[in-house]
């Protein structure tokens, strides 16, 4: 069975905040929505990078014009 945990980076809330430029209390409300998953570790919150760039990726705007 694999561990999809092991050897994968997680960020905490704050450094995730930092990342997308936004507060801790927004990215809080990412996670109490669904939007983006997180692992809890004791009271705290761990985000996966391929979650938080899976994320990012999903609301990327196209670049160019028409």
């Amino acid at each position: 069975m694999p561990q999809k945990y092991v050897g994968e980076p997680l960020l905490t809330v704050k450094e995730v905040a930092a990342v997308m430029r936004v507060s801790a209390m927004t990215v809080y409300r990412l996670i109490n929505s669904g939007q983006l998953p997180a692992v809890r570790v004791g009271k705290n919150f761990r985000i996966r990078e391929s979650d938080l760039n899976e994320y990012l990726e999903d609301r990327e705007v196209g670049r160019g014009g028409a």
